[in-house]
């Protein structure tokens, strides 16, 4: 189960962006990070098993301020929830020509017939 944790941390600079980032995306189960927010003071990460304590308190260590905002489950975009319409392919195979032999009867027709 995906699970969405949003934690708020205090970045100044384009290095402690970078840092938070990367401390984020080498955490245990994390699928993905992203920076979100107007001082883009935000990381989103999404992932599953992810520990959001541990996250937090390595993000206090390492930058500085960090607080959870909002964590809960990733919800699946109602176009995935439609029905998915069969899209088999057709596979035609092209019939191979029909050949036909005409056996004679007799073979040697010219020869004699008692022997």
């Amino acid at each position: 189960m995906k699970r969405k944790i949003v934690i708020e941390v205090q970045m100044h600079c384009a290095k402690c962006r970078s840092k938070a980032l990367k401390i984020a995306a080498s955490t245990d189960g994390v699928d993905s990070v992203t920076l979100e927010g107007d001082g883009k003071n935000r990381l989103v990460v999404t992932g599953n098993d992810v520990d959001s304590v541990n996250l937090t308190k390595t993000l206090r260590k390492k930058i500085g301020r960090a607080a959870i905002v909002e964590q809960g489950e990733v919800k699946k975009k109602e176009e995935e929830k439609k029905e998915k319409v069969d899209e088999s392919t057709i596979q035609w195979w092209p019939s191979q020509p029909i050949l036909v032999y005409d056996l004679p009867s007799n073979p040697n027709p010219g020869g004699c017939s008692i022997q």
